[in-house]
């Protein structure tokens, strides 16, 4: 489904959708759960609206069990004091927009949710809390040997699933 990240769009053309990309996420997951041929659903969601929208959706469909598998954080990219160092030259002019660029594409360059304690992290906290996902899932490294059996454990403890066993 279409997602957007924010830490990518900032200063982009069509930054400007990003609230309105959760709805289009919930609509979209909303629209593919409609059929009524699913016993269940699992969800993986990472940045800042997709949570919130893929919420939205297995909330809309209520009846339907659903377990959230959350992505984790990205590993770090460059070193904050070095992001703060280059976005300090930018803005004195003393570096031109590609090196601000190729700075913030080195901060945010691998799976998993933004590096720095924000929103995306808030949600996949609150879905723990809400019981939606297992109980400290949510700050495992993408690329963690734990983070596979994490999802394999979040597959089992589907309720449809755990009927066949």
């Amino acid at each position: 489904m279409p997602a957007m990240c924010d830490g990518v769009t900032q200063g982009q053309d069509g930054m400007e959708l990003s609230l309105l990309s959760r709805e289009v996420i919930a609509m979209s997951a909303a629209i593919g759960l409609s059929h009524n041929m699913f016993d269940g659903a699992l969800y993986l969601g990472v940045c800042d609206k997709i949570v919130p929208g893929l919420t939205m959706a297995a909330l809309s469909f209520g009846h339907l069990p659903s377990v959230f598998i959350p992505s984790g954080p990205m590993a770090s990219g460059l070193p904050n004091k070095e992001k703060v160092r280059i976005r300090q030259l930018y803005a004195e002019g003393k570096v031109d927009r590609m090196a601000l660029l190729e700075s913030e594409a080195a901060s945010y360059h691998a799976p998993g949710t933004c590096t720095f304690y924000g929103t995306a992290n808030t949600n996949q906290m609150v879905v723990e809390f809400m019981g939606m996902q297992l109980p400290g899932s949510s700050f495992v490294h993408p690329d963690a040997p734990l983070r596979e059996a994490l999802t394999a454990a979040a597959a089992r403890r589907h309720p449809h699933d755990r009927q066949r066993q």
